[in-house]
């Protein structure tokens, strides 16, 4: 017999278990991406790899964290123990995403009895490859962008196997770096092993394993409950990226999705086929960006778990962007062609969804600088260039907010701090003017973001979002403003554009300019409440001739 009260228990405590561990990995890792911008996720899942709750980070990494646990089920079988610890980031070989994302899995026994995985998900800040930081857009293959990992055993009767971590310290340009972040991600899910030990002893064994299954239960329920919502039938979508890395030219990702009595199937035939550049989504990052559009159009309070995916199936043809065949290179796929996919879902059930549709989020537009000695590299993720979101029914999306696949858990860090740490000055970080879809709820306007750098650096762009408009309107809404990447270097009296996707050598002195794109309108802009554009005016987020364009408004001036 399941008591409601004690499973609502046993699930809020999964919830603060999988963000303790991630308090104590902010607390604990060495890198600013980690310790500040909290570029890793935790989840926990069960004894067979099914994720039971994914509360903390990024859902772009945490929604396929099942299938990168279950390839180490799979290679290990019954040859795991008690004090182990698992690593793995390969996605052809590990149901991973890309290989900056490494993946390191505690195994919890209780009482001889393996019970549930406490993971986390990390995005290293160099895991080797062709490129300082780990992107590199001309990569034409995998085997270019990185170290491979396969599921493969880090710890042993509780100590860590140092062959293993100097293999993988020696394939990086910061192997110091990474040494103490993989101990600090052994640390945080250390501490999740201990709190699910703490969860077992109170419910007992069985009854652990009997809670976890009706909470997976429950929220597949619950989502059945909410798919129903959608009327039965056939709705289609595409989204694109702008470019294929080389040239100016569309890469489609086409959806065809069936609703049928509170299920989805949701079919990428047709989309473009894989393309030799770092755009291209394993199969196991399609899942988690399909699981995350739905999941952002449903109610927030169905536990996000692998129940809750159960009505939802997902094919993509081999060898196309969203399911490449190996080596494809996938370096970018958590974010393009994550996006598209998400975008490419949304604009299909928008027909179906009246209010709760949502407009498109502008489009990655970020650099990532490295300076200093190779085998010492200081890396620098510019994260102060957050697009705007999309609007929604009875919301105006928020001015900039990280990008779209981590919905706001990534962070951007103190100022002061990253030119502390830094070979930077930032002269410039503010909301963009004019960058707003128009709407009776507007998007978000974007940020403009211009920074010094002091040293001699390579610049790896990925700038997805300019050029075009990105986030679409719906609904009557416009779309926002396409996002700029410029720079000046020393003796430049005029900018110069920077490429979309390339690395390009940047002398000290130069200056960066990004503004980030806007997101997309909802609604019909004549509907806009007349004070808000108003206050949009006075705030510097709407110029008076805008105003008057988009929404009739002469009075705002």
């Amino acid at each position: 017999m399941i008591d409601p009260v004690t499973l609502s228990i046993t699930w809020h405590r999964f919830e603060s278990i999988a963000r303790e561990i991630g308090a104590v990995m902010a607390a604990t890792a060495r890198s600013p991406i980690f310790s500040e911008a909290h570029d890793f996720s935790c989840f926990i899942t069960d004894a067979a790899g099914i994720v039971v709750t994914q509360a903390d980070g990024l859902p772009i990494h945490t929604g396929c964290g099942g299938t990168a646990v279950r390839s180490i089920i799979e290679q290990f079988g019954g040859n795991v123990s008690d004090g182990d610890v698992f690593i793995v980031n390969d996605p052809y070989l590990g149901g991973g995403n890309h290989l900056p994302d490494a993946v390191v899995a505690t195994p919890v026994f209780h009482q001889g009895s393996l019970l549930f995985y406490a993971c986390n998900r990390a995005h290293q800040t160099d895991i080797g490859g062709g490129a300082p930081g780990t992107y590199n857009p001309r990569a034409t293959n995998i085997f270019q962008e990185g170290l491979r990992i396969p599921p493969t055993r880090l710890c042993r009767g509780g100590g860590i196997i140092d062959d293993v971590l100097g293999l993988i310290a020696a394939n990086t340009r910061q192997p110091d770096v990474i040494r103490a972040d993989i101990g600090a991600m052994i640390g945080s899910t250390a501490i999740g092993r201990r709190r699910l030990l703490d969860l077992a002893d109170s419910l007992g064994g069985e009854g652990t394993r009997l809670y976890t299954r009706a909470l997976l239960d429950a929220a597949e329920r619950l989502m059945r409950e909410e798919l129903r919502r959608i009327p039965d039938g056939v709705y289609v979508g595409h989204d694109a990226m702008n470019n294929d890395c080389r040239s100016p030219r569309d890469v489609t990702v086409r959806v065809r999705i069936e609703a049928r009595d509170g299920t989805l199937d949701v079919d990428f035939d047709g989309s473009d086929e894989q393309i030799p550049a770092y755009k291209n989504s394993s199969f196991a990052n399609t899942l988690s960006a399909v699981y995350l559009a739905v999941a952002l159009l449903v109610d927030t309070s169905i536990p996000r778990n692998e129940g809750a995916y159960r009505p939802i199936r997902v094919r993509a043809p081999l060898g196309s962007v969203v399911n490449p065949r190996a080596p494809a290179p996938v370096g970018s796929c958590t974010v393009h062609p994550a996006i598209e996919i998400m975008h490419a879902c949304w604009r299909a059930l928008t027909p179906a969804l009246g209010n709760r549709a949502s407009a498109g989020w502008g489009k990655e537009v970020r650099p990532i600088t490295t300076s200093g000695p190779a085998d010492a590299p200081r890396v620098v993720y510019h994260s102060f260039t957050a697009p705007g979101p999309g609007a929604a029914h009875g919301r105006d999306g928020f001015d900039n907010l990280a990008s779209l696949v981590g919905q706001g858990g990534s962070y951007a860090p103190s100022v002061e701090r990253w030119e502390r740490q830094f070979p930077i000055r930032i002269l410039q970080n503010e909301y963009r003017l004019d960058g707003a879809g128009a709407g009776q709820w507007r998007g978000g306007t974007g940020q403009i973001y211009e920074v010094l750098l002091h040293e001699d650096s390579l610049c790896s762009m990925r700038a997805e979002g300019t050029r075009t408009p990105s986030g679409f309107g719906v609904l009557g809404g416009g779309d926002g403003a396409p996002g700029m990447a410029r720079a000046w270097l020393p003796g430049d009296e005029a900018p110069r554009d920077l490429p979309q996707n390339d690395i390009i050598d940047l002398p000290a002195g130069t200056r960066v300019r990004i503004d980030s794109p806007g997101g997309g309108g909802w609604g019909d802009p004549a509907s806009r409440d007349p004070e808000s554009t108003s206050a949009d005016v006075r705030d510097g987020i709407l110029s008076p001739a805008r105003a008057r364009r988009d929404y009739g408004r002469a009075e705002a001036t």
